[in-house]
């Protein structure tokens, strides 16, 4: 099935993102989690590609095992970021012989230690050009994008955000995902602008189940998400990962209940590489 397909009409795409584990135990615990997950039918399943390719090759095996093993339909991440042209094209084969279905096309961001993007020689500046690319000369992958319901750090406006994502989308992007969002009213603001704009691919909202405090503090401040007070402040009231856990849980699944109601076409689950929470949310939303 092709991606814009998934989320055709009398469909609801649902997706989860992985990241390549580190350690051989690692490897074992994805594949024990992937298991539980693709129990919910997933439309596919991305994994994500390190900074310059640091994990090319995991990335490829981790997609490899997965779809040999459960049968879906596998995105990789590509990023620009520390890669030439020709070895943009070179990860793209590989992936084509490997089986990926779709790729999610990003600009990537600046290496550790640096505050600014800088394109590599003979590679791409933009994720808009990487979209053209495989566009050109891969075009039996659909390609996934992204969107920034609370602004690209980097944008100088939010128009200025919204004309570089129409672009991308001009330059042959199926689909686009949004950054993880904690604001419903923030997304739905950004798909009125989104619709105004003329951008009619889907717009599948990401989803970041919190476990706990302190690992969403420090993942909303590296990509800029607004946490809501009073969430901060229910998580905050003990002490105890449990308890945590099952805040994060209830507020995901009110986010995700609500954002069903307002005719999203999809939900794409940042899953963090395990299984428990995202089962909990989507069966608290299935029982409804």
């Amino acid at each position: 099935m092709s991606l814009a397909a998934t989320y055709g009409a009398g469909r609801f795409g649902l997706s989860f993102e992985l990241f390549p584990p580190k350690t051989r135990q690692g490897e074992a615990a994805l594949l024990r989690h992937v298991r539980e997950l693709v129990t919910c039918q997933p439309s596919f399943i991305s994994c994500t590609y390190g900074a310059g390719g640091s994990t090319r090759t995991q990335t490829l095996e981790v997609i490899k095992q997965v779809k040999e093993r459960f049968h879906v339909p596998m995105a990789s991440h590509l990023t620009c970021v520390d890669s030439t042209v020709d070895q943009l094209r070179s990860y793209l084969a590989t992936a084509q012989q490997a089986g990926v279905d779709y790729i999610v096309a990003l600009r990537g961001d600046p290496p550790s230690g640096e505050t600014v993007f800088r394109s590599p020689a003979n590679g791409l500046r933009h994720a808009s050009e990487l979209v053209s690319l495989i566009k050109a000369e891969f075009p039996g992958f659909g390609i996934a994008v992204a969107g920034y319901p609370e602004v690209h750090r980097e944008a100088l406006s939010r128009e200025e955000d919204l004309q570089h994502l129409k672009h991308k989308v001009h330059m042959g992007a199926d689909v686009v995902i949004t950054q993880l969002f904690y604001h419903n009213d923030d997304f739905l603001r950004f798909r009125d602008r989104y619709q105004a704009a003329g951008i009619r691919v889907p717009l599948v909202p990401g989803i970041l189940p919190v476990n706990n405090l302190s690992q969403i503090q420090r993942i909303s401040s590296m990509c800029g998400a607004t946490l809501p007070p009073a969430f901060v402040e229910k998580l905050s009231a003990r002490d105890d990962p449990q308890w945590q856990y099952q805040v994060g849980v209830e507020f995901a699944a009110r986010q995700v209940r609500e954002l069903v109601q307002c005719g999203v076409p999809g939900i794409h689950f940042y899953v963090l590489n395990k299984s428990q929470s995202t089962l909990a949310v989507l069966q608290a939303v299935s029982q409804l």
